[in-house]
């Protein structure tokens, strides 16, 4: 089979009122937001500190095989956390 190298798409037709959709569409509205001086004072408390020497330390300790877990910590923390978590729910929703 020979190719053509001849042919030439047809140009496809736009209805009316799509054309006219696409063309009355406005442009994406541009917003500005700014944060006051308190609220960006309030986000940064909200950042915990990064401690770069223990998690240094940790990585080390894991390559090394002397880090050990301890199940019964990470569970009593998680149910901490839970436990946090839950008692903000209620209360915010009590408010």
């Amino acid at each position: 089979m020979k190719i053509d190298s001849t042919y030439k798409p047809a140009s496809t037709a736009v209805s009316g009122n799509a054309a006219s959709r696409q063309q009355a569409a406005p442009a994406p509205a541009q917003d500005a937001v700014s944060l006051s001086q308190l609220a960006g004072n309030l986000h940064g408390m909200e950042q915990q500190p990064v401690n770069t020497a223990r998690i240094q330390e940790i990585k080390q300790a894991i390559s090394e095989g002397r880090f050990k877990i301890n199940p019964e910590a990470i569970a009593d923390r998680l149910l901490e956390s839970a436990r946090d978590l839950v008692s903000k729910s209620s209360n915010q929703r009590q408010a």
